[in-house]
């Protein structure tokens, strides 16, 4: 069966990655990107975009209904801690009521439906976590995430749920920057900077989470997946490796704690996944990060051209 893909939020940095891969390999179906904001996603075509806001169903129903997918890859989200903190009606509106409305959707229409989630949604004291591990949430944005992923698993539907990390890599959008490219820019500028000695995490390569977003809907799989990248650092330490691989200057970074930067107390200090069920029902395989540096090298380069 040809697949019709509906991508939300389809300016963002996972989905600009996800059509890249898409038609990389010319796959036999359709995809249409939407979001709130005019199309900046370089791999869609104007026939294949439709902007329109989010927070309003009826608008989105109307697009459903016109397109008929067999699938929806939902990655809009409010993700800024800190947004979420600051405009909770908004978070609400596009990070739990939407994906709700998407849910319901799917299943009456029997559309297989992705959502992406977050390891925010765990407090940092036990990590790495399971599937099953209890959640506890320290910030609004993993409240707002937890109370979606409630929503869904309480429709008991064709729905898989992929959590995943500290998301990193490249696209050609050069105005999507992440941590990996912005130590990267910084340290090439000689520009001085700090970063969290106490923040622990396993960082998930772009291309990773794109091919495990296709995986998901190839399988149509159900249930909750842990995705990310299989090695745990620190932050200070993932900067480290930035500076070594590209040869840059460590003595630019200064190790500084996250009470220093008002982080200590909304955000988690150690995630981490084990991956164990995403590798056996997705048939997901992290790529190793220092293998993922190489091939974000021979990104830009490509980019570049």
């Amino acid at each position: 069966m040809k697949m019709r893909i509906l991508l939300t939020g389809s300016n963002g940095f996972v989905a600009q990655k996800f059509c890249e891969q898409w038609y990389d390999k010319e796959r036999d179906g359709a995809l249409l990107g939407i979001s709130r904001s005019p199309n900046r996603n370089s791999f869609l075509t104007a026939s294949c975009f439709v902007q329109c806001d989010l927070a309003e169903p009826d608008q989105i129903a109307n697009l459903l209904a016109e397109f008929k997918p067999t699938h929806i890859l939902h990655t809009a989200a409010l993700s800024s801690v800190e947004s979420c903190g600051s405009n909770p009606d908004l978070a609400q509106r596009i990070n739990v009521d939407l994906t709700k409305f998407l849910g319901d959707y799917a299943v009456k229409n029997n559309i297989h439906l992705t959502f992406l989630s977050t390891d925010f949604v765990f407090d940092g004291k036990n990590g790495p976590y399971r599937e099953e591990d209890t959640t506890a949430p320290i910030n609004a944005y993993g409240q707002s995430k937890i109370d979606a992923e409630q929503q869904l698993r309480a429709l008991n539907g064709n729905i898989a749920i992929l959590r995943t990390i500290l998301v990193y890599g490249c696209i050609p959008d050069t105005g999507r920057s992440n941590l990996i490219l912005w130590a990267k820019k910084q340290l090439e500028q000689n520009h001085p900077i700090r970063v969290v000695n106490d923040q622990w995490r396993m960082p998930t390569w772009v291309d990773d989470l794109a091919h495990a977003c296709l995986l998901s809907m190839q399988t149509k799989a159900e249930g909750i997946f842990h995705i990310s990248g299989s090695e745990m650092y620190s932050i200070e330490e993932i900067v480290h490796k930035v500076a070594d691989y590209w040869k840059l200057d460590r003595t630019l970074i200064t190790s500084i704690s996250a009470q220093e930067i008002g982080q200590a107390m909304n955000r988690p200090a150690k995630t981490g996944f084990i991956l164990d069920k995403a590798k056996t029902v997705l048939g997901f395989t992290p790529t190793p990060f220092v293998v993922s540096l190489q091939r974000i090298n021979e990104q830009l380069k490509h980019y570049d051209q």
